[in-house]
């Protein structure tokens, strides 16, 4: 049958395209999640009972409104692969289940689907003039994720970007289609993953300094989301350095600048070679999007290759820069939670931590604030809290950086990291936490 005549005849309203919904489905959203479908289906709640979703909370879904749980308890149970600030809260009140992924770009392990997939909905652009659509600005694991689902529904929104790479799925690979509802949300003001952006301060710009002395030409660059590492791009002195190359999670702001600029071309890298490799781009400025859409330097790949640490490692002098909410004076990395309490998600951290120490050349890079709350915490801790997830462990921590300098770990006894590490806490913490590191370390 012709391209066409299949999607006008698959083409329904979100309304009925949810009833293939079932008691005791699971539910997939891929973020950004598709605001008809969600809609659509909470409006089934009173049909349906323990239908299990799992979202990236990415979106101002009505599945992510707290009061659906406490209407409907036996409806609807969420999950999630990524604590954003959406989903934080229902986190916190125990209304959200979290998937602890195993290895993110390891195919079998990091892929975060443990179970198979009744349903898959997903937002895609219109069909091209060979019947494929695109996934926009993200892949992750959607394309993965349609081919071993069950059923597949799409809704069909035409202003998502199309880009080159492994990015897209033929119209005869979906199930059912609907037309886009937008979400009456006004563009901009948030990152990729729908996070508030409220521009950096001082301290962050002081951080991002640090941070671009330890890139050097022709290095090879990751640069994870996060209050700090993403103003690398912008704040770094990147402007100032040559043949850099970009292999990424995300593509946070500033990039698409650097590579008008000429800053990133990827010469220097082994394989794909003059290319921007991600799973996600956008997060930056409208200038940005409009020259990464459609554009060959940008090609966006699945998550199992992005983010494989073995793809990674392929390139030379790989230098993978990500933030922390805490580090121990032994150089275990925190950035996901305080305590027991979710916050964040590792995302692709420990992937290219892995992928960079198994770089020739490679480096690795933590950057935060030495303080939070207001200064009356320091992030720089003899111990981590007690229920703290460690993101990254210690036998991987390399550079760690502050707006007091950069501690360098790799290679260095405990006692070596407590000093390098106390040494760009904030001044107030540093006599307490040489006290507790010499009771720690010394005799």
């Amino acid at each position: 049958m012709d391209w066409k005549e299949e999607y006008k005849r698959r083409l329904v309203a979100a309304e009925d395209a949810v009833k293939v919904v079932k008691s005791g489905d699971y539910v997939v959203f891929a973020q950004p999640e598709a605001p008809a479908l969600g809609l659509a289906l909470v409006s089934r709640a009173g049909d349906i009972t323990g239908v299990k979703i799992m979202g990236g909370g990415g979106s101002d879904l009505p599945i992510y409104d707290a009061s659906w749980y406490d209407a409907f308890p036996d409806a609807f149970s969420l999950e999630t692969s990524y604590v954003l600030p959406l989903i934080r809260d229902l986190i916190a009140q125990k209304k959200s289940d979290f998937i602890v992924s195993g290895l993110y770009g390891v195919p079998d392990i990091g892929e975060g689907m443990p179970k198979p997939i009744d349903v898959f909905m997903v937002q895609i652009s219109p069909p091209d003039e060979h019947g494929f659509c695109s996934f926009g600005n993200s892949l992750w694991m959607k394309k993965e994720w349609a081919r071993s689902a069950k059923i597949v529904i799409a809704e069909v929104n035409k202003n998502i970007i199309r880009t080159y790479g492994d990015n897209f799925i033929h119209v005869s690979e979906i199930d059912y289609f609907v037309e886009h509802t937008p979400s009456g949300k006004v563009p901009g003001g948030t990152d990729i993953l729908g996070r508030k952006t409220t521009g950096p301060g001082e301290l962050e710009k002081t951080i991002a300094a640090y941070v671009g002395t330890i890139v050097k030409d022709g290095d090879c660059l990751e640069i994870g989301v996060g209050g700090t590492a993403e103003w690398v791009a912008q704040f770094g002195g990147l402007e100032k350095k040559h043949d850099l190359g970009w292999h990424s999670e995300n593509t946070v702001r500033g990039i698409g600048t650097l590579v008008m600029q000429g800053v990133i071309n990827g010469r220097k890298k082994n394989i794909n070679v003059g290319k921007c490799v991600a799973t996600a781009v956008g997060g930056g400025t409208k200038e940005e999007m409009d020259f990464i859409a459609n554009n060959p330097l940008f090609e966006v790949y699945s998550s199992s290759y992005a983010l494989n640490p073995n793809v990674i490692s392929q390139n030379d002098n790989v230098v993978a820069i990500n933030s922390a909410i805490a580090v121990d004076l032994t150089g275990q990395i925190a950035a996901e939670s305080v305590g027991p309490v979710m916050t964040s998600g590792s995302g692709g951290q420990l992937s290219f931590a892995i992928g960079a120490y198994l770089s020739k050349g490679g480096r690795s890079v933590v950057a935060l604030p030495s303080t939070a709350k207001g200064g009356r915490i320091s992030r720089i801790m003899p111990m981590l809290e007690p229920g703290t997830v460690v993101s990254t462990p210690r036998t991987l921590a390399d550079h760690v950086v502050t707006e007091y300098g950069i501690a360098r770990l790799k290679g260095k006894t405990q006692r070596e990291r407590a000093l390098e590490l106390i040494a760009v806490a904030h001044p107030d913490f540093r006599a307490e936490l040489k006290k507790e590191a010499e009771k720690l370390y010394w005799p």
